[in-house]
């Protein structure tokens, strides 16, 4: 069952969205090099207590800390941790939650440690941030989940990669619903499944986590013995892009982002629901 929520939950949501989006900017700021990804995790522990916000990561499932820390060729699901430590050239995507009066928000951005990063790298984020906007673009009344699938894999497959071949679009995780719980109905995949069927209609009211991964080469994962952190099989870094996202009567509002999405749904010729607490 798909939860719908009120424009009184979504306030609550975007709430929640906000203090998401304070972690992003302080660990985006503290992502240097010499900087542990413990480092962060103490980071994001401190705004999230400045907000009086609790973690929706921190024994989800078992899982040690604050926020996921993602280096290179891990896709996802990477534990914070005193022995890694970033490097100038290295890439770190990082993924977190909140949780304000039991509404959660949820969304992961992909950061540049230091310099000298090679154009592919770039392309490489840039193509997955940008194919997660083209999915919120999508995500409007008379839609269905189907068409939010299809708009990131055909943004992703329309892109030339630096050096040929094809970006990898990370097969075995995805999107999901959000609101009372981290991870709702339905599942979001970044790619059409015919066999899946078109999914359910875009109503107001309804709330996704829209997160495309992509790598430079496979589509495949492996899970590591922690039995969290996940890699690509065959070595290649990667890439992850997130935010939550509601579907309101006056259409879409990015809960996670500072502006609720307005200036990136503009390109779109989008205009983003007015934030419920401006």
């Amino acid at each position: 069952m798909v939860q719908i929520k009120t424009p009184e939950q979504i306030a609550k949501m975007r709430a929640a969205g906000l203090v998401v989006a304070a972690i992003h900017a302080a660990t985006r700021e503290a992502a240097v090099p010499g900087a542990s990804t413990k480092d962060l995790d103490e980071v994001a522990r401190k705004v999230l207590a400045e907000h009086g916000a609790k973690s929706n990561f921190l024994g989800y499932g078992g899982f040690p800390a604050t926020i996921c820390t993602s280096v290179n060729d891990v896709v996802v699901h990477g534990i914070p941790s005193d022995d890694v430590v970033l490097k100038d050239g290295d890439i770190i995507s990082i993924d977190c939650g909140a949780i304000i009066d039991g509404w959660h928000g949820d969304a992961a951005y992909t950061a540049f440690v230091g310099s000298g990063h090679a154009p592919e790298l770039v392309e490489l984020s840039r193509v997955t941030e940008e194919s997660m906007w083209a999915g919120i673009a999508a995500m409007k009344q008379g839609n269905r989940l189907v068409d939010i699938s299809r708009a990131v894999e055909t943004y992703i497959r329309r892109q030339p990669k630096p050096g040929g071949g094809k970006y990898g679009i990370i097969e075995d995780y995805g999107g999901h619903g959000i609101g009372t719980e981290m991870h709702m109905d339905p599942h979001l995949l970044n790619y059409v499944d015919r066999r899946r069927g078109k999914g359910p209609k875009l109503v107001p009211g309804f709330c996704l986590a829209i997160e495309p991964m992509v790598s430079l080469g496979t589509p495949r994962t492996e899970v590591l013995s922690d039995d969290w952190t996940v890699i690509t099989t065959d070595g290649t870094w990667s890439s992850h892009w997130e935010h939550s996202v509601a579907l309101t009567t006056e259409g879409p509002l990015v809960l996670t982002a500072p502006d609720g999405g307005k200036a990136k749904l503009a390109e779109y010729g989008i205009t983003a629901a007015p934030d419920p607490l401006a």
